[in-house]
């Protein structure tokens, strides 16, 4: 991989050699310029990673230069050097499209880290914007975004069964996409032209989903004073899609079974058979053969369902799709939220990247809109992401812990019986309250904000669990029963 490339611009020759000798010992290329003009030409010639651009030059305000620097590249990072920092000239910077600001005299290990959270975003970008490019060209999935082997294996079968008529059930947790993929199918079908309708099936109660599905006769029943198409109707040479098919009730399901078989149905109250070209594509993210062997899904329609099957990976299963993902979603709401790029710090990616993300996609995509919406700079940091995702740290240690210390939790006799669940229950409590607490710089306050508890309950817990809050910084304090503090080099978290 090549080295990534800045481009300095200052008029103060020390600070040139200084920066291109502090950059080039981290790994960067470096370029100089000492004037706007110069700097402007160094960019005609050549594309940078990141430019370091001073505020006052002798021949240009590095300010009004932003606008002329991002026509020539509009996602390039841009960090302005200024003598004074100032509310104002933040504003101003950000407004012109400055990625961030540094104020003179800077600590050298936090301008690298700058500079590279800036490149690496940059990477990112441009890394997914490569990878739609290849997408499209090789699938024309331009909403689709993922380079792991499953995914790819995936979109393979979907490019495959497109071009079909055959019925198609979609297999994969909540979360994880299936109606994006079902829209892929339809939009690389030859009914792409045509309606694609998605059905919530288990958002529509169901004395009403025979009548949104199959549409009604005037008069079928009290409140139907006209007669009405049903979405089959509407779909009519498309594609419906019914998502969650598993809460279909039976009844329903014996007439979903006739439309697949024979291609027509009659509306509510109906005694006209109405004849359809409907592909039907089905997605469920429960196990419909577990449901057919408890008697909860007709093994007929399951059969017709299952011509093809296709399952999404969950994301745990395809982490390095995560930063592709990640920057995909910031730079969507950077943009709905008008705010500059935005880049998660490596401490905040690390903890993206350890959660195993229960809620699939649509939980990546919730924790990055509230880090953007709730960011005031162009760094995301971990402070910015929900409570489950920074605390899986402490629950993790706590399970190591209890794996490791287990037959040493209060209760433990000598004869080797196991301690009671309630006090295993409590000491998992006592170590969770304390780990946040040394995490906070034991600040109860914020403590109970993170744990979203009142204050109060926090303190009456505290109290009843024992543990010793009148520690000061740099001061050991107590392990709880059964553990060793953070301290001790005996913690499995700790070493």
């Amino acid at each position: 991989m090549p080295k990534p490339s800045i481009l300095v611009v200052d008029d103060e020759a020390e600070i040139r050699e200084g920066l291109a000798a502090l950059l080039t010992s981290e790994g960067f290329e470096v370029s100089l310029a000492e004037t706007g003009e110069a700097g402007l030409r160094k960019l005609e010639e050549r594309p940078f990673d990141l430019i370091l651009l001073d505020v006052s030059l002798p021949d240009r305000n590095g300010i009004e230069m932003l606008p002329e620097i991002r026509r020539r590249d509009p996602q390039l990072p841009v960090i302005l050097i200024t003598a004074f920092g100032s509310i104002d000239m933040a504003r101003a910077a950000f407004k012109n499209g400055a990625q961030d600001y540094i104020t003179k005299p800077w600590s050298n290990d936090e301008l690298v880290a700058q500079i590279s959270l800036a490149v690496e975003g940059r990477r990112l970008r441009d890394e997914n914007v490569q990878l739609k490019r290849a997408l499209k060209q090789r699938y024309n999935f331009p909403n689709i975004v993922g380079k792991s082997e499953k995914m790819l294996a995936l979109l393979d079968l979907v490019t495959q069964v497109a071009p079909s008529r055959s019925t198609v059930l979609i297999a994969g947790e909540s979360g994880t996409g299936k109606e994006l993929i079902a829209k892929a199918i339809h939009a690389a079908s030859a009914r792409a032209d045509k309606a694609f309708i998605p059905v919530n099936s288990g958002s529509i109660p169901a004395d009403l989903l025979e009548s949104q599905l199959f549409g009604h006769v005037k008069g079928a029943f009290t409140s139907a004073i006209a007669s009405k198409k049903g979405l089959f109707e509407l779909a009519d040479q498309g594609t419906i899609f019914f998502d969650e098919i598993s809460t279909v009730s039976p009844e329903t399901q014996a007439k979903l079974l006739r439309v697949i078989q024979e291609r027509e149905f009659m509306r509510l109250g109906g005694t006209e058979t109405i004849k359809v070209d409907v592909r039907i594509l089905a997605a469920s993210n429960e196990d419909l053969r577990k449901l057919v062997r408890d008697g909860r899904f007709r093994e007929d329609l399951y059969h017709r369902l299952n011509v093809i099957s296709l399952s999404l990976p969950p994301l745990r299963e395809r982490k390095e799709d995560i930063p592709l993902l990640i920057a995909r979603f910031a730079d969507q709401f950077c943009r709905e939220n008008n705010k500059s790029p935005r880049t998660f710090t490596p401490d905040a990616l690390k903890l993206l990247m350890d959660y195993d993300w229960p809620g699939n996609v649509r939980e990546l995509e919730n924790a990055v809109e509230r880090a953007v919406v709730l960011s005031t700079r162009d760094a995301l940091d971990a402070d910015l992401l929900p409570e489950a995702v920074r605390t899986r740290e402490i629950v993790k240690g706590v399970r190591l812990q209890l794996g490791e210390f287990l037959p040493s939790l209060p209760g433990a006799s000598a004869t080797g019986q196991p301690p009671s669940l309630f006090e295993i229950l409590e000491e998992v409590e006592r170590r969770v309250i304390m780990d946040m607490l040394e995490r906070t710089n034991w600040n109860q306050t914020e403590a109970a904000e993170r744990f979203q508890v009142p204050l109060s309950t926090l303190n009456q817990k505290i109290k009843r669990l024992g543990i010793e809050t009148r520690r000061r910084s740099g001061a050991p304090r107590a392990a709880a029963a059964g553990f060793p503090g953070p301290d001790s080099t005996d913690s499995p978290v700790g070493k």
